[in-house]
Formats: C-alpha cells, structure tokens, sequence
C-alpha cells in the first residue's frame, strides 16, 4: 500500500487535482446522524477513469459512502483528519496510469495499488486490484473497497510504516468493511 510519503506531496499534485475535479461528477452528499459532532462532513466520489477492466461504480460509490461514515466514526489519529476535507475524489485508473503517478511521486517504478494524496484525492488502479482479487481469492469489488477504506484511513491519519502501524490499520481496515457492507 503507500508510503507516509503522500502527506508532503500534496502541493505537488494540486494542479491534477483541480484538472480532475472539472470533469463533472456527480457527489454524494454524506449526512452522518450517528456523528453529532460532525457539521460538515465530506463528500466522496468514485469515478472510473480507466476503461480495460468493467467497474460497478454506482455499487462502489455506495459502499464508499458507507465506509466513510465508519471512517468518520474513528478517534481521529492525527492533526489530519477526514473532517477537514470538503471532498474526497477515489478514482479508478489503470496501471499505466498508476505507474506515472508511482514514479512521479514516490519515485518508484511499475504500478502500485493506491495511492493516497493528503488534499482528498484516493487514486487506485483497478488492473492491480483485479491481480490481487485474483491471488487472495477476493471479488473485484471487495479489492476496491478494500483500496478505498485503506486510502480513507490514510486520509484520517492512520500509516502503515512500521509493522506495528501496518497491522493496526489492516484491522482497523477489516472491521470497518465487516461492519459497513
């Protein structure tokens, strides 16, 4: 998954991010009643910008909103935190894609399977979903929830550096998927 790397990158991919928030999309509006506290939470968006592999996305968008309020519902872990982002944009690329972000980014080569931006932006490449899908066993839509919950999670200040932080947020992550779908 990502490295702690995205927090200090987010001025960087800005610019990509106002050109891909102009593309129109349709918002869900998240009203979390079980969160009281919460004013004004955000709004998540999946938009599928790859075209190799078919992607539910009106399935993935609902289980996005579930998921979200499961995330919102967590001991904020950091000063970052999900109740500061007005959006979150979760969008489905390929791993030509990924590998450009991958390599532009954390200098890395070859595709990875999410990547997270501090401002709001969950990019995850569905061809890397579909071969891990296939290797664990999973369902192709329970590997993208899986990418989403774990790019949300980073978003609300959880990190996998150490195996200490990485197994807390793999169960954080298993129990907010048992729970919400």
């Amino acid at each position: 998954m990502s490295s702690g790397v995205e927090t200090s990158l987010a001025v960087l991919i800005r610019d990509s991010s106002t050109r891909f928030a102009s593309l129109g999309m349709t918002r869900s509006r998240i009203d979390l009643k079980s969160n009281p506290k919460s004013v004004a939470s955000p709004r998540i968006t999946v938009r599928n910008l790859q075209r190799k592999i078919p992607v539910n996305v009106a399935e993935l968008q609902q289980s996005a909103v579930k998921v979200l309020r499961r995330c919102l519902q967590l001991q904020k872990r950091k000063p970052m935190d999900l109740t500061r982002s007005r959006n979150v944009f979760v969008w489905l690329i390929s791993d030509r894609r990924m590998s450009r972000l991958h390599r532009q980014f954390l200098g890395q080569t070859g595709p990875t399977d999410v990547l997270t931006f501090q401002h709001g932006e969950i990019f995850i490449s569905v061809e890397t979903a579909e071969r891990h899908a296939r290797v664990f066993g999973n369902p192709l839509v329970r590997e993208l929830q899986l990418y989403i919950v774990h790019g949300l999670l980073h978003l609300h200040g959880f990190d996998d550096r150490t195996p200490a932080e990485a197994h807390k947020m793999k169960s954080t992550q298993e129990r907010i998927l048992r729970s919400a779908l």
